[in-house]
């Protein structure tokens, strides 16, 4: 089997893109694992809670930005048709995506605030949007691989 050939040019923008979409679901694994342990309760929720919030701020929305300006940048490298099924799978899991994290990051301030009392119901919702978001972005992962229709 041969490999694959692309254009040199197209080395930067995929690596951009790749590299902020790796940065964005490992921050979401973060803070779905770190707000789960805060939920739990004990004497690190406190730290657990804004640990979270930091993870979506340094984490999640950079590499969201990341994501999203390779996508935009390598979309215009390379001649994909627009009615490609994975393009639009990726554009609509990206776009809906950083509207969930705005809502996770605001819920997680909202958390953190609480101080010991725990996050309470803006925990539990932030942990839930960001298991949401991992599988959304685990469903883009698979699209962007195998490129079906």
């Amino acid at each position: 089997m041969l490999a694959a050939l692309r254009p040199d040019a197209w080395d930067l923008p995929l690596l951009v893109h790749v590299a902020g979409a790796m940065l964005l679901v490992g921050a979401l694994v973060v803070v779905a694992v770190a707000m789960a342990g805060a939920l739990r309760g004990g004497e690190g929720t406190t730290v657990l809670t804004r640990l979270t919030l930091r993870t979506l701020l340094l984490g999640a929305l950079p590499g969201y930005v990341l994501m999203r300006a390779g996508a935009a940048w390598i979309a215009s490298k390379e001649s994909v048709p627009d009615d490609a099924t994975w393009v639009g799978i990726g554009f609509s899991t990206a776009d809906g995506g950083l509207l969930l994290v705005v809502i996770a990051t605001v819920l997680a301030w909202r958390a953190s605030r609480r101080g010991a009392a725990g996050p309470g119901a803006a925990g539990r919702a932030t942990a839930a949007l960001a298991v949401v978001l991992v599988l959304a972005y685990a469903v883009t992962i698979w699209a962007m691989t195998t490129k079906p229709g």
